[in-house]
């Protein structure tokens, strides 16, 4: 081949590889667009049905009957929610950390890889499994419905999130830090505790947001668990209303004035999981960029 013709094949081939990076990227581009129209959809249905729902009253009030309902209010689910997550935050951080250190640091052979499997099963496992599997465990037991049970319930579902999330982030640390601090003559427990953990904080406390958005929104569970409460209640061993449940609950009655109702909690769990899913995929992005 002479020498006049190499530099012309050679553009030609750069010419296709580049038409073919475009074409590619255009179609990407297209992709990740065509994936946000259902989620701007949804969102903008939601937020375009349940704004009027949003008074002092809703924030406020429990539910006044039906002979009144537009002057009521759904207080009695945020309490609810905010306990019966804040009890399952409380049990599954512990569970979910513990168990990742355990496989990130120390777990190797058939035991850890029985652990991470447990965790794997049990973050597709459908969340009315989780449900029944704690009312035939603690709600039969107790003899009644509770905001306890219900926090169990979802602590099932949210220690596996934060235990695999959490692995995968401590495995990130540097093995260098670990070796300086070993080399210091720290323990190795010490060097977990005061050195890898502080370093992956920011992805820990990503992985505890990702979880909690998820027991957040879920009503199977809770349904089978806490059985719902029309009445402010804030005893965690009695029958207490969560804001999924009264979506569902609202949805499903013929009095329009609680569609409305049902429409605003509903805004209000959308909101909230937003809220949570993005500032953990911006805490992520921070411990990226400090891990590395």
């Amino acid at each position: 081949m002479s020498t006049t013709t190499v530099p012309f094949v050679l553009s030609r081939v750069g010419g296709r590889r580049r038409a073919a990076n475009t074409g590619f990227t255009v179609f990407m581009w297209f992709c990740a667009l065509l994936a946000l129209v259902p989620l701007v959809v949804i969102a903008s249905y939601v937020v375009g049905k349940g704004y009027h729902a949003l008074s002092v009253n809703f924030f406020t009030k429990a539910p006044s009957g039906p002979l009144d309902p537009e002057s009521g209010g759904i207080a009695q689910a945020f309490i609810g929610t905010g306990m019966i997550v804040g009890l399952a935050t409380l049990f599954s951080v512990p569970v979910g950390v513990l168990t990742a250190v355990y496989l990130a640091e120390y777990g190797r052979g058939r035991f850890a890889g029985a652990v991470r499997l447990i965790a794997e099963v049990l973050l597709s496992t459908p969340s009315i499994v989780a449900g029944a599997f704690i009312w035939s465990l603690v709600v039969v037991a107790m003899g009644s419905f509770s905001a306890l049970a219900g926090a169990l319930s979802l602590t099932v579902l949210m220690w596996p999130v934060i235990a695999r999330a959490t692995e995968e982030i401590l495995r990130l640390v540097p093995q260098e830090l670990r070796e300086g601090a070993l080399a210091l003559g720290l323990p190795r427990w010490k060097v977990i505790l005061r050195v890898v953990i502080p370093t992956a904080g920011a992805g820990i406390l990503t992985a505890v947001m990702l979880a909690v958005a998820r027991g957040l929104g879920e009503t199977a569970p809770i349904l089978l668990t806490a059985l719902g409460n029309n009445f402010i209640n804030t005893s965690p061993f009695k029958p207490t209303d969560a804001v999924p449940l009264t979506v569902y609950n609202d949805a499903r009655t013929q009095v329009e004035a609680l569609h409305v109702f049902a429409w605003g909690g509903a805004l209000m769990l959308l909101v909230a999981v937003l809220v949570l899913s993005i500032a953990a995929r911006f805490m992520s992005h921070r411990q990226q960029k400090r891990i590395a």
